[in-house]
Formats: C-alpha cells, sequence, structure tokens
C-alpha cells in the first residue's frame, strides 16, 4: 500500500510540473479559458425548472441550461457535504480519495483541482462554502491551492470570513437570530434585513470581485452558496413567491420505507419521522425560496460577466453537492441513495472557440439533455480537458466534453453505472453502498445487509422495492456481484465481503485506507460518536 501511495506522490509531482510549465508557457494574447464554477449547497434537480419543475422560479439556472447541456443523470458519489465536495477537489471515488462518509477533509491530497489551475496560471478564489475547515494559525480558510478565500460554510463550531466581516462591521447582529440550526427541518422568513443574509453577501462577493477584476490572468473562479443547504430562511418576498399548499407531496413508497414512518416529537435537526404535512409544505416552500434566492444572484453574477465581456472566454458548470430528502420516504437531509438525496443538477455551458465549427470539440446542440450517468468526479477532468491540460490517468471521473463530441458516438464509451456509498449518518441504519446507471437503481443497507432494486425508468420516485420480485431477480444478482466485485478489487477485506458474500456490517466506517495525513486524525468533533460508529477502522 506504502509503495502504491509512493507512485501516486511521484507522478503528482510530475504532472504539477507539467502543469507549472504550462503557466509559464501562457501568452496574454492567446486568451486562456475561465472556469467559473457555480455551485448550491443541498440542491435537489427536481426543484428547477430546466429538470421539470412546474412550480420553481428559477429563470437565470434555465438560461444557463437553454444555453449549454443538462445532464439527467447526474449524482453526488457520497451525498453528504464534505465527502462531495472531496469528489470534486481531487476527482476521485470515495475509496481511492479516503471518505466513506461525513468527516473532515484532509489537509493536503496528492492532485487538488485548484492547485492545478493556479500552478498552471490561473488566478484561483473561491467564494462560499468550501467545508474545507479553518487554519486558526493562519485565521483563514484552508485553501487546497485557492490563491485566495472568502468562506462562508455556515458551522455554528467554526469561524469564516462572513463571520469576521459580521463581527467587524455589524458588532451585536445575530446571525443566528432566525432561530433555525444548521441542519433544521423547519422553514422560517429570515429575521434580519436580507442584506446580512450569507445568500446576498455570497452574491455581492462574487459581482464586486468580477467588477473589479483586472483579467490579466485567466481565472478559476468557484462560487459556491450555502443555500438552500437548512436552515430553510429565505427573505420574505421571496417566501412570498410560494403557497404551502401548492407544494409538491413527499413520496412514500409502498412496500420498503415504513421503518421511518413513526410520529413525533422530532428534534429541529431529525433525521427521518413522519413529519406533518403541513409543517413538510412550509419547510419545502422555504427550500423552492431559498433556491430562488440563490437563482437571482446567479442572475446578477451572469450579468456582470456579461458586462465586463466575459462570457465568451469562460466555460461555465453549475452543480450541486447533493440534495434534500424533503420528507420524502419519511426522511430528512442527506446522506441517502434515494434520487431526492443522491440525484443532482448537473449543467455545463460552454464558449463558441469549444464548438466544432470553431475548431473545438463539442458538436452538441446548445439546450440539449443527455441520459448518460454522471458524477462529481467528473468536474475535475471537465476544466482540465476545457483549458488544454493535461488530464491525470490517476483521476477516477472522465470529462463531460467526451459526451458532447460527435452526435452518433459520443457516448460509446462512457460508464454504463456509477457506484455510491455512505457510512453511518444520521442514525445507525443510514448506511449503505449501491451502483445506479440513471435507469436502475441497487442498493445494500450494511446494517440490515438487506438489498432494495429500483427501476428508476417506471419507477422515478422509487416507490417500489423490486429486490423480493421473482423476475427481477437475474438484475439483482447481476448488480450484487458488481459490488462484491468491486469490494474485492478495492481490497476491503472481510468485513465487506467474505467467501463472495456480502457481509452485514453495523459500525461504521468513514475512511478508507488511501484517506491522506495522520492516522490519528478523527471524526469532525461535531459528530455524536457511539459504539455503533468506527471512523478509522482500516487506518
Amino acid at each position: 500500500m506504502a509503495e502504491s501511495i509512493n507512485m501516486v506522490i511521484l507522478n503528482s509531482l510530475l504532472v504539477l510540473a507539467t502543469w507549472s510549465q504550462f503557466g509559464q508557457s501562457l501568452d496574454p494574447q492567446d486568451k486562456p479559458l475561465n472556469i467559473i464554477f457555480l455551485m448550491a449547497d443541498q440542491l435537489r434537480s427536481d426543484a428547477l425548472g430546466c429538470y421539470g419543475s412546474k412550480l420553481a422560479q428559477t429563470p437565470n439556472i434555465d438560461k444557463l441550461a437553454a444555453g449549454g447541456v443538462r445532464f439527467m443523470n447526474a449524482y453526488t458519489s457520497t451525498p453528504s457535504c464534505t465527502p462531495a465536495r472531496t469528489v470534486i477537489l481531487t476527482s476521485l471515488s470515495p475509496w481511492y480519495n479516503g471518505m466513506l462518509g461525513y468527516d473532515s477533509i484532509a489537509p493536503r491530497y496528492p492532485i487538488e483541482m485548484p492547485r492545478v489551475f493556479s500552478s498552471a496560471g490561473w488566478y484561483a478564489y473561491s467564494i462560499g462554502k468550501d467545508h474545507f475547515g479553518w487554519n486558526s494559525s493562519t485565521d483563514a480558510g484552508i485553501s487546497h491551492g485557492y490563491n485566495k478565500t472568502d468562506i462562508y460554510d455556515g458551522l455554528p463550531i467554526e469561524t469564516d470570513d462572513y463571520d469576521v466581516w459580521l463581527a467587524e462591521k455589524y458588532p451585536g447582529v445575530d446571525p443566528l437570530a432566525t432561530g433555525l440550526g444548521w441542519n433544521d427541518y423547519r422553514g422560517r422568513v429570515y429575521a434580519l434585513d436580507e442584506y446580512f443574509h450569507p445568500t446576498s453577501w455570497v452574491g455581492r462577493k462574487a459581482v464586486e470581485f468580477i467588477r473589479a477584476y483586472d483579467q490579466k490572468h485567466p481565472l478559476f473562479l468557484k462560487i459556491s452558496f450555502h443555500r438552500p443547504h437548512s436552515p430553510y430562511d429565505p427573505p420574505g418576498r421571496h417566501m412570498e413567491k410560494f403557497r404551502p399548499e401548492e407544494m409538491p407531496k413527499p413520496y412514500l413508497g409502498n412496500n420498503w420505507d415504513s421503518n421511518c414512518n413513526f410520529s413525533g416529537p422530532f428534534s429541529d435537526s431529525l433525521c427521518c419521522g413522519n413529519v406533518d404535512e403541513k409543517d413538510v409544505a412550509i419547510s419545502r416552500q422555504a427550500y423552492y425560496a431559498s433556491t430562488s434566492f440563490v437563482d437571482e444572484w446567479i442572475g446578477r453574477i451572469m450579468e456582470e460577466l456579461k458586462n465586463r465581456s466575459m462570457l465568451d472566454n469562460s466555460v461555465i458548470l453549475f452543480t450541486a453537492d447533493h440534495g434534500d430528502m424533503l420528507g420524502d420516504h419519511f426522511r430528512w437531509r442527506k446522506g441517502l441513495p434515494y434520487e431526492s438525496a443522491a440525484k443532482i443538477p448537473m449543467i455545463l455551458v460552454w464558449p463558441p472557440s469549444l464548438e466544432r465549427g470553431r475548431g473545438g470539440p463539442i458538436a452538441t446542440p446548445r439546450g440539449s439533455s443527455k441520459e448518460e450517468v454522471t458524477e462529481l468526479r467528473d468536474v475535475f477532468p471537465t476544466f482540465l480537458e476545457a483549458t488544454g491540460l493535461p488530464i491525470p490517468s490517476s483521476l477516477n471521473g472522465s470529462s463531460l466534453i467526451d459526451l458532447l463530441k460527435e452526435d452518433c458516438h459520443s457516448s460509446s464509451s462512457w460508464r454504463e453505472y456509477i457506484d455510491f456509498e455512505h457510512s453511518i449518518y444520521c442514525n445507525k441504519t443510514f448506511h449503505w453502498n449501491g451502483y445506479t446507471s440513471g435507469k436502475l437503481k441497487y442498493i445494500f443497507n450494511a446494517y440490515f445487509a438487506k438489498e432494495l432494486l429500483f427501476d428508476l425508468v417506471n419507477d422515478p420516485h422509487e416507490m417500489n422495492n423490486l429486490a423480493e420480485e421473482p423476475r427481477w431477480q437475474s438484475e439483482l444478482l447481476m448488480w450484487r456481484k458488481r459490488l462484491i466485485e468491486q469490494f474485492e478489487r478495492e481490497g476491503r477485506g472481510p468485513e465487506w465481503v467474505k467467501d463472495g458474500v456480502l457481509q452485514r456490517r453495523v459500525k461504521g466506517q468513514t475512511r478508507s485506507p488511501h484517506y491522506p495525513g495522520d492516522k490519528g486524525v478523527g471524526c469532525l468533533k461535531s459528530l455524536p460518536q457511539t459504539d455503533d460508529t468506527d471512523c478509522n477502522v482500516n487506518e
């Protein structure tokens, strides 16, 4: 294991040297492409107009989709904040980046997306949520290669740049005045003037930076909104756009999700339960309103890019780290394999120079959609290909541009399915591995050693578990075999698969042996640990 890790590090150093040489050779006259990376946290794809919602008010994100391509089966391989963002950072699958569940992002990885671009001559700036952690010795966010960061992570247990700004400029203003927690299921109108709202702060920072940027270097700009992640606390003017009685009802399964069907009273940060339908409607109203607020700021950012004549020289990608259950199947928050939490929006917009008619590789018409299964590990390789930088063979993702090249043959070599997983989250039963092709989904619940199989074509809301249906046994066996082979190929050990049989696992494991750094580093201190959770089983 040590030899293989050392080889990865050596190869990474050689690749970084190549990127650095590329940066030294950049000619300002060539105008290398800018990267504009837009994110919204905890945003499920069906809360956007361009992904089919008739209630959503997201005209600016919809406009992005009309000018680019939507990936209709985009997923997050570990659907909670920190592991999903590690996949983005490294383009490595959960086992190979070391994050199997919600834990601290390591301070450094062999190859990191922002470090690659800053080394190659781009000015890399991150605004909003990174979840990289705060360096108390430098009093700044951990950078992972960004030249500059302005962070709002929304963690009451941790300081960030938003907290510093608020304390210095407006002492006495309480950012928690709305009275909602960071994983609260309730919805409520923001109690302060919307100027103080974290969405306003992130959007304002982005607009002001773009307006003043001297454009001496190509730009790698990541703008990551914390909302619609809870607290669901939109300004009143956005809340008023929606009516609780018009909100979509939660999807409730016919034969499998009753283990979370229980009544309250509930804690504010509940993971599962049958919440009163009026309270669910208000939560959803606030969620849709929070999304509308983010969309408004994305519109302002796009307008500023247009004013600075940057749109025709920029690659723009919009996505989310994961979705939000919002009461579907009696479940809340994230960390789950179901469509509401694991399926995400992914929209790519390209400049004219990348079109086939201009000598570029992209043949797909703007406004199109693609059905192939994609994942957050594909973001980093996409940016590398778009800008002409080399893609290391050690990355697990693929460039989305491969799907846009030749109309008839673009998807012939693309993956058929994607792996995803999450160690114990919220409670010990939220513990699973799985696969999806976008058409079928297989889930192995490790705590119960129970399988679920969903036909997403005919049952997109996962109402019926087909795992015990006789006519689906051949499909079930095929997916089970794939998971067994993956565990054996990765060397996960007898706790995962023994004698060709998937094992029941009642203890969680948030890190694989590939997690970099000191072996003694534990889980996030904010997580309550029990006998059912072991953060470092394989370290």
